[in-house]
């Protein structure tokens, strides 16, 4: 039966999607009052590449999602005392929304310059800091978790502390025996999520802890968790710029992408205008 749909949706290329019954001429695939689903409604829905168990099993739940919506319309219709041209008007206005948004998503992907420089970047952040106002606390650090049977772990405890000498042996412990470590000192992280899996996550206050410590040595049953803290932004507080720079980057591309719409439209207007396209009436 499945294959038999199939076949008959590849035979028919186009028709209304509602036709009365009369006018029908091919497989009804579903009725619900007086509208039914033929074949040919499914014609160019099915994507290309299915097999033909997966093109059948993609007709039967566009079919039974059809019924579903046919049956909620029924209802509403039923329910409700809708005004048929004002639904007709906002159908249009989606569809033309639809169209237009085709057209610009066109002209955008033809004319946009998502290169975003440095100074662009850095003029935006200076102009609009204020709107940059963290919501969680950071930090730059390193964090290391340590098997808490790992050997000599009162070397690797000693050459952190003379952090930043040393490093070559606290890479190399780290690399030999860490279960997780973070060792970028110069990038900016969300403390929170430092400090997820460790014993520390408990700790209500967390930017008092911010300010009260910069080397932290905690443990649980397994490990011992070695935490060292360099700078941190506390909630409340402009955040660096080297934190939020793809975001900055984004709304630049962003706002470009509307002002290619807006010239765009002005674009098709002046055309218009120039070639008397179009007139406006005054009463």
């Amino acid at each position: 039966m499945r294959n038999i749909l199939i076949f008959n949706i590849l035979l028919f290329s186009s028709c209304q999607y509602f036709q009365p019954k009369e006018e029908i001429s091919e497989p009804v695939i579903a009725r619900v009052g007086d509208k039914t689903l033929v074949a040919s409604n499914l014609y160019g829905l099915i994507p290309v590449n299915l097999t033909s168990t997966d093109s059948a099993i993609f007709v039967e739940k566009f079919v039974l999602d059809w019924v579903k919506k046919q049956l909620m319309i029924t209802k509403a219709e039923e329910a409700i005392d809708f005004n048929e041209a004002r639904i007709q008007q906002k159908v249009l206005d989606y569809q033309y929304a639809l169209m237009v948004h085709e057209l610009e998503k066109k002209h955008i992907i033809a004319n946009l310059n998502e290169d975003v420089s440095e100074t662009e970047i850095k003029e935006y952040y200076q102009q609009k800091a204020e709107n940059f106002v963290l919501r969680q606390n950071l930090a730059k650090c390193i964090y290391f978790k340590i098997p808490s049977k790992a050997p000599n772990v009162w070397r690797f405890r000693r050459n952190l502390k003379n952090y930043p000498q040393d490093t070559t042996q606290i890479w190399e412990y780290a690399n030999e025996h860490a279960i997780k470590a973070f060792v970028e000192d110069s990038v900016w992280v969300k403390f929170d999520e430092v400090l997820l899996e460790t014993p520390l996550k408990e700790v209500n206050d967390k930017i008092a802890f911010l300010k009260a410590n910069s080397s932290i040595e905690v443990s649980d049953e397994d490990f011992i968790y070695f935490l060292k803290i360099f700078e941190y932004k506390v909630v409340g507080e402009i955040a660096p710029l080297e934190f939020i720079k793809e975001s900055i980057a984004d709304i630049i591309i962003n706002k470009r992408k509307i002002a290619l719409k807006k010239e765009l439209e002005k674009k098709i207007y002046e055309e218009a205008e120039q070639t008397n396209a179009f007139e406006i009436y005054s009463n």
